[in-house]
């Protein structure tokens, strides 16, 4: 693995970074308030190149590695936890399409969400079955040349925002747990399907909530792939978001933190800048010596996936590590800026928010920790 980028990774990760800090940074709280993904923004970013970096030219992508999309990622939440989801969730899903779907399947939508057009969702938890994903019950009842789409899938990313879903549902009952679910390409504009949005805590640009299908009719054509394949082809599509989830978490923290370093310069105490006390220093040189290590074991994950070599592993633990460790550094910031970090005149609250809810969805640390177990020590170390 090489340690330190080449020219066109440093230049990607200038765009992103001037991008994130002149464009999105300022609008951060607002768009918080707001609710909503700034569709203008969006636009700009796939113009920038900053969503469909890893996907391949002729889907309209820059058809570059998967650790140059993890570095934008990475620097796009530094600006806005929220609006940093695009690159995680386009390429991803742009992923499954492209290594799944007919190639001109691919070339309808890929190119669309590579430039902003598009706001693609993941249709995959149920009410009864989040880390338990194997078991969807949402069905795809074939018809002819149709499929009629019944259920509810729930706490879902831009679940009233989304043009489009890529849905997994059980097309044959018969089979049990993972055998039998199929993917669906699904426009979010037919009739018969419904959203609705929580009131949560964080990522509130980004919205959660859950989508109905009342016998919704799709063509065969939005079938992804080979019936009874969908479980395993998102499975392998998780490895990749994983991996830039800790490192979107990451980037968020490392706003506060830097932020936290100007601000102990200037405040002083007892006659002298606080970041003279050990009490105020240490706890950030320790932020950056976690934070480091952290993004190393991300971008190690993302190398591996580039050159096609075992990941899961690392994965599960990019997933339940760098969230958790974004949220506790974070935490420290606020409470580095006393009484005026516990108020909205500084971003930390929101950014403790917004890392927050990364602890659950796309798996809980529980479960990425059984998957590590059952990677080093084999099935026998499962307890199911």
């Amino acid at each position: 693995m090489q340690y330190g980028w080449t020219q066109e990774q440093e230049a990607i990760r200038d765009t992103a970074r001037q991008f994130a800090r002149n464009k999105l940074l300022p609008g951060y709280q607002a768009r918080d308030r707001g609710g909503r993904i700034d569709r203008d923004l969006l636009r700009e970013m796939g113009e920038l190149g900053l969503i469909g970096a890893s996907v391949g030219e002729e889907f309209g992508g820059a058809g570059l590695d998967y650790v140059t999309q993890g570095i934008i990622a990475h620097e796009l939440a530094y600006g806005d936890h929220s609006m940093s989801y695009p690159a995680m969730v386009g390429p991803a899903l742009s992923d499954i399409i492209v290594r799944n779907a007919a190639p001109a399947q691919a070339r309808s939508w890929v190119p669309r969400i590579c430039r902003g057009e598009v706001l693609p969702g993941l249709g995959l938890t149920e009410p009864g079955h989040g880390s338990d994903a194997a078991h969807i019950v949402l069905r795809a009842v074939r018809d002819g040349n149709e499929y009629v789409l019944n259920g509810e899938k729930t706490s879902i990313s831009y679940s009233d925002q989304c043009d489009v879903i890529i849905l997994f549902a059980r097309t044959d009952p018969e089979q049990a747990g993972a055998r039998g679910v199929s993917t669906f390409i699904v426009p979010m504009d037919l009739p018969g399907i419904s959203a609705t949005a929580f009131n949560d805590l964080g990522t509130r640009a980004v919205g959660r909530g859950s989508v109905f299908f009342e016998d919704v009719r799709i063509s065969q054509d939005c079938r992804v792939g080979p019936e009874g394949k969908g479980f395993s082809q998102v499975m392998v599509g998780f490895d990749f978001t994983r991996a830039l989830i800790g490192l979107q978490c990451l980037g968020t923290a490392q706003a506060s933190v830097d932020e936290t370093w100007e601000y102990v310069q200037e405040r002083k105490a007892f006659g002298s800048p606080i970041v003279r006390f050990e009490g105020v220093s240490f706890p950030l040189a320790e932020a950056e010596t976690k934070l480091e290590a952290a993004r190393m074991l991300c971008y190690k994950t993302l190398w591996l996936r580039t050159h096609n070599r075992p990941h899961t592993a690392e994965a599960a633990m990019c997933k339940w590590w760098p969230p958790k460790l974004a949220f506790d550094v974070i935490k420290d910031c606020l409470l580095l800026h006393g009484h005026g970090g516990y108020s909205d005149d500084f971003p930390h609250q929101q950014r403790l928010r917004d890392v927050l809810g990364l602890q659950i969805g796309d798996g809980t640390a529980q479960i990425m920790k059984l998957i590590v177990a059952r990677e080093k020590g084999g099935r026998i170390a499962v307890p199911y």
